[in-house]
């Protein structure tokens, strides 16, 4: 599985960027996204069942229905949530932040961080350059 670490500060574009690469990537194999939060956390809907079950203390909750599922987790771990993507038959990993993680990194805009191999690529330059990407271990 290729790591596609997107990086740049916020409001730079990089969740624009990554809406455009996906659909690219897809045409080589199954896509997942990470969005690393920060500080902003994810409310979950007070009073719906799946919530109630993760507040009981529920390892991992997941709500399905006609088209998808929604999973929730105690995990915060960077890297178990990969080894899940990995399991699961992911070929391109796209992690939107963690610029402090080591993974060779595509930077959208101003920012200037250690291993940057792609500076405000287009879709096409990222397809082509997917082999200098890292890869999961």
């Amino acid at each position: 599985m290729k790591i596609i670490q997107v990086a740049g500060m916020s409001n730079s574009g990089k969740t624009t960027f990554i809406k455009k690469l996906i659909p690219e990537l897809k045409k080589i194999g199954p896509v997942g996204v990470i969005k690393h939060l920060g500080d902003h956390e994810y409310h979950l809907e007070d009073g719906k069942d799946t919530t109630v079950f993760f507040q009981a203390g529920a390892d991992i909750t997941t709500g399905i229905d006609s088209d998808k599922s929604v999973c929730t987790m105690h995990n915060t771990d960077l890297d178990a949530i990969l080894r899940l993507y990995a399991n699961r038959g992911i070929r391109f990993a796209v992690v939107e932040g963690y610029k402090q993680r080591s993974f060779a990194k595509i930077v959208i805009g101003s920012l200037e961080i250690d291993r940057c191999i792609l500076k405000d690529p287009t879709t096409e330059e990222v397809i082509g350059a997917l082999h200098l990407l890292d890869d999961y271990k």
